[in-house]
């Protein structure tokens, strides 16, 4: 089985910065693409980051010149650096892990990082 663990999320005011960090462990032979997904109250689950094994970046126009995703390979864990926060940022925050397993599914989700942002 494969696991996913988020955190890093809190409260912060308007323009602050907060760090999230998700580690992968569990039966796998790599970890193809890591991404951050982000979802409010009443609304639906969007994509905010992603990176791949090879280290292409995509982000969301939203979040463009704000957030930074990174990976750390070696520790199977990947970190969203998000700077310039507002309160439209408030969201929960999930981590998708699409790996190699060496059984069962190849798509993984973390349980999920509350980010709020204060006005």
């Amino acid at each position: 089985q494969v696991q996913v663990v988020e955190s890093g999320g809190g409260l912060v005011q308007a323009g602050g910065s907060l760090r999230l960090s998700c580690a992968v462990s569990g039966g796998f032979y790599s970890i193809t693409t890591m991404s951050w997904y982000r979802q409010a109250p009443g609304k639906q689950r969007e994509l905010v980051a992603r990176i791949t094994h090879g280290g292409s970046i995509t982000y969301a126009d939203s979040v463009k010149g704000r957030f930074t995703i990174s990976r750390d390979i070696a520790k199977n864990t990947a970190y969203l650096q998000m700077n310039s926060l507002k309160p439209e940022d408030t969201a929960a925050y999930y981590c998708n892990a699409n790996v190699l397993p060496y059984r069962g599914s190849t798509v993984y989700w973390g349980q999920g990082t509350q980010v709020t942002v204060s006005s």
